[in-house]
């Protein structure tokens, strides 16, 4: 079992120093500091609640109720932040997406969110994608509010879930899965082949939603 007790993300190694005094902050919260984090995130900070969620999966590791009331937790958090989010693009979007993302990024989510609608939505918060710019972008576009909510309900549920599944409650054998495929180099070689395949197709599908006559301004 992977029982890592008081485990923090800067234990881990992986923070800088804005992440690591961001999340130094919210661990004054106690267990409120989780949904705090999502709520915020969502909004307007950058840190994601991974960073929390995570080494929070791996001490609850084992007891299904903890790790389901995390999930919980983490996804309406998250949805609640991006209503904020989603209040703010309504007021001040094009001045939020044009001091923190770059013009072409702009376009694309632009266009994902009228393209796709609710499925644009539920993309963004199943992907890294930082969600809180997708709630700018729905609020500056006025979309439907509840399918708004919606979407964002399923994908935040399906990204969080599944790191709770992964890792909280199957963790050993997701952990002997990996030793399996490093140890078998030839499956290990069809998995990063299968990996790059697919990000090549998520990447050509994310740049094509950037008309061409504006390609060159990225």
């Amino acid at each position: 079992m992977l029982h890592m007790q008081q485990v923090r993300p800067a234990d881990m190694g992986i923070l800088g120093g804005m992440e690591d005094s961001i999340l130094d902050w919210f661990a004054q919260f106690g267990a409120a500091s989780l949904g705090l984090m999502s709520f915020t995130e969502a909004i307007i900070q950058p840190v994601p609640p991974d960073l929390m969620y995570i080494p929070q999966l791996i001490n609850a590791e084992g007891t299904t109720s903890l790790i389901l009331w995390l999930w919980m937790v983490v996804t309406v958090t998250s949805v609640a932040g991006s209503l904020v989010g989603y209040w703010l693009g309504q007021k001040w979007g094009r001045s939020l997406l044009d001091r923190y993302a770059s013009r072409s990024s702009v376009m694309r989510l632009e266009a994902l969110t009228e393209r796709y609608g609710t499925v644009g939505i539920f993309i963004a918060a199943v992907s890294p994608i930082p969600y809180k710019v997708f709630g700018w972008v729905a609020g500056m576009g006025e979309m439907d509010k509840r399918s708004f909510v919606i979407a964002g309900l399923f994908g935040r549920g399906i990204r969080f879930g599944l790191e709770a599944i992964l890792i909280g409650i199957y963790g050993d054998k997701v952990l002997s899965a990996l030793q399996w495929f490093i140890d078998n180099e030839f499956m290990m070689g069809i998995l990063l082949l299968g990996g790059l395949l697919i990000s090549i197709l998520a990447w050509n599908w994310w740049k094509g939603l950037l008309p061409e006559d504006t390609s060159s301004e990225e």
